[in-house]
């Protein structure tokens, strides 16, 4: 069930945790697994199954422009890429 796999992935990263950090950073990674990760593969078998070609890739580059306005432990938000992979002038105000 999925209750079971969500306390699966908890326990994975969050099992050893010494300190609020390693605390924060566990549950920092095991929520983008349960909201991102495991949605997403679930998609990319049932478009697998459909015969289609599916890629993954993880982006973790910590863009400059976030430096004094997301705390240091951030790498890279949900739609970080976008700016890399098209340009600036998707970013607001770059018009």
């Amino acid at each position: 069930t999925t209750s079971e796999v969500v306390d699966r992935v908890f326990k994975e990263y969050m099992g050893d945790a010494e300190s609020p950090a390693q605390v924060r950073d566990g549950l920092l990674d095991a929520l983008g697994d349960v909201y991102f990760v495991i949605t997403a593969v679930e998609v990319a078998r049932y478009h697998r199954d459909a015969g289609n070609p599916v890629y993954f890739y993880e982006f973790q580059h910590r863009p400059s422009s976030v430096e004094g306005v997301v705390p240091e432990y951030v790498k890279a938000d949900h739609g970080a890429e976008i700016a890399f992979v098209f340009g600036k002038p998707f970013l607001a105000g770059d018009v």
